[in-house]
């Protein structure tokens, strides 16, 4: 979807002012453009600034310099009505709302539409009615807020986000305290809403792999104050995930997509076979910090067969052992090895 920008920022500074103190200042040089209809996840390790971008973004905090246009027009030139029907917002925090029922909750997302009384006029109404059906809670419209599980209650919030009619949807957080089925769940909601809607959304999230799987473009923002975006893969690929999340005794492995222990590994396993079984052999061996060569050659092979319908691990090196499961596979391995040790240490000393 082409057109004016949803989300510009030029050359944008975050951070502090402080009553009499040096002004603290997180990140700098942020020049982003968001077009319409795209998923945006926001990374960065613990202290890097995420929740300062987002509240920055929202106009809950002054930028420290630079400008953020939302649709085209300078953020703080907007009055409060005007912004909520171009930008809604949705954190972590618990909402009191005692005992008001879902319906009534989602169709606060139209006050910027209707007068000082609140009534909700027919196309109010209509507009609800829609977004409950496009989160897929109108079985929930009856029940308490109160009474909701946190993954009910993360979708209706979501609703009243988007009752608001924006052009641009920021999360903070939003997949916090929820387990992994509820998360993959509301990935899948925000991205399907943003290319089905046209919805620009952004959440910041601590959800790596779910958001290398998920999103359109992804933000880095590391702890040297510098802002990295792109695709998933470009950035995996010209090494920014290893910068901006480094750590000692961690890094970022490319084939896997994953963060693994920066330790020296230990013997190359060569793996033969095929499908899920060799699949998840391959974790466990990686899991346990084994160089795993796929089909490949090493003076120690793991084959993945299966007998009589049953599936069994054959260990060929200098001897040959068949295990019954991964467990007794990963047991033989590490016993093998420390014989061998041993041994080598006995005709050295």
């Amino acid at each position: 979807m082409n057109g004016i920008a949803i989300l510009e920022t030029k050359e944008l500074a975050i951070g502090y002012r402080r009553y009499r103190q040096p002004v603290r200042v997180v990140a700098t040089g942020i020049n982003v453009t968001i077009s319409a209809g795209r998923f945006v996840c926001l990374l960065g390790p613990n202290g890097a600034g995420k929740t300062t971008l987002i509240r920055t973004l929202a106009g809950m905090q002054t930028p420290i310099e630079g400008m953020i246009f939302i649709v085209g027009a300078p953020l703080h030139d907007l009055s409060a009505r005007a912004l909520a029907k171009r930008m809604s917002l949705v954190l972590t925090q618990r909402v009191a709302v005692g005992m008001m029922p879902v319906m009534s909750f989602v169709a606060l997302g139209r006050q910027p539409y209707t007068n000082w009384t609140g009534r909700l006029r027919r196309e109010d109404e209509a507009a609800v009615s829609r977004v409950l059906a496009e989160v897929g809670i109108e079985e929930l419209v009856h029940r308490p807020v109160c009474e909701l599980s946190d993954g009910e209650r993360q979708k209706v919030k979501i609703a009243r986000a988007l009752a608001q009619e924006p052009r641009l949807m920021i999360l903070d957080e939003a997949t916090a305290f929820l387990d992994l089925p509820h998360r993959v769940e509301l990935m899948n909601l925000l991205k399907r809403l943003a290319h089905e809607n046209g919805l620009t959304i952004i959440l910041s999230t601590h959800d790596l792999d779910l958001a290398l799987r998920s999103a359109d473009r992804l933000w880095l923002l590391s702890p040297d104050g510098l802002l990295r975006e792109g695709t998933p893969e470009d950035l995996i690929l010209d090494n920014s995930f290893s910068t901006t999340f480094s750590a000692r005794g961690i890094a970022f492995d490319k084939s896997s997509g994953a963060f693994v222990s920066a330790t020296r590994k230990k013997d190359a396993v060569a793996l033969h076979g095929n499908g899920i079984l060799a699949t998840w052999t391959c974790r466990a061996l990686e899991r346990t910090g084994y160089n795993v060569l796929p089909e490949g050659a090493a003076d120690i092979s793991v084959q993945v067969l299966l007998e009589n319908g049953q599936p069994v691990w054959r260990i060929d090196g200098r001897k040959k052992h068949l295990c019954s499961s991964i467990e007794d596979m990963l047991t033989t391995l590490n016993e093998r090895r420390h014989a061998e040790q041993n041994e080598e240490d006995y005709y050295h000393g």
